[in-house]
């Protein structure tokens, strides 16, 4: 009896330190740091809330038998760790498309010359696999487009009636009216 007590507190504890360093690694000290992006004007706001990796070398867009993080044609979370999250407080359009006021999720699949953007209904928790189709709001293709310089960290953020996403040389542009 003593025996099968000490391999349960052993195992226990095992899954305690393990759920330990998945929470410090997630959320205390991740990776890739939380970032977000804002839009306010007047009373519309715009919230953008994501997760930052960093290139560090690696080739990130591209075929996977080159070994891109990020192969054109598959499911990427739209930045690390957890769903990136869209918060709108007005109906907004984006790339011509009506958004209702609520919180969303968003996740593309990139291709060489354009990402296919989603935005989902899931707008938080683990995203390492594509969400259930039923809850795609809207789909819409973006066209990418080069920067001159490498942009070392993806970075979210609001220019010109744009959502912008960029990272390494690629940048995608999303148009959005109030």
């Amino acid at each position: 009896m003593k025996t099968i007590k000490r391999i349960f507190l052993i195992v226990l504890s095992l899954v305690v330190l393990a759920g330990i360093y998945f929470i410090y690694g997630l959320y205390i000290n991740p990776k890739s740091p939380k970032g977000s992006a804002e839009y306010v004007n007047g009373n519309t706001e715009i919230h953008i809330n994501y997760y930052r990796p960093f290139k560090k070398d690696r080739l990130i867009f591209g075929a996977l038998e080159d070994g891109a993080l990020v192969p054109y044609g598959q499911y990427w979370r739209l930045g690390a760790n957890l769903t990136t999250q869209l918060k709108t407080n007005k109906e907004l359009f984006l790339a011509d498309r009506k958004l209702a006021p609520g919180s969303y999720g968003m996740y593309v699949f990139p291709y060489s010359d354009y990402w296919l953007l989603i935005i989902h209904e899931k707008d938080g928790g683990l995203s390492a696999s594509e969400p259930d189709s039923s809850g795609v709001l809207m789909q819409m293709n973006l066209p990418v487009s080069t920067l001159t310089e490498t942009l070392e960290q993806f970075t979210i953020d609001f220019v010109d009636q744009n959502l912008r996403i960029r990272w390494d040389t690629t940048q995608v542009l999303i148009p959005f009216k109030e």
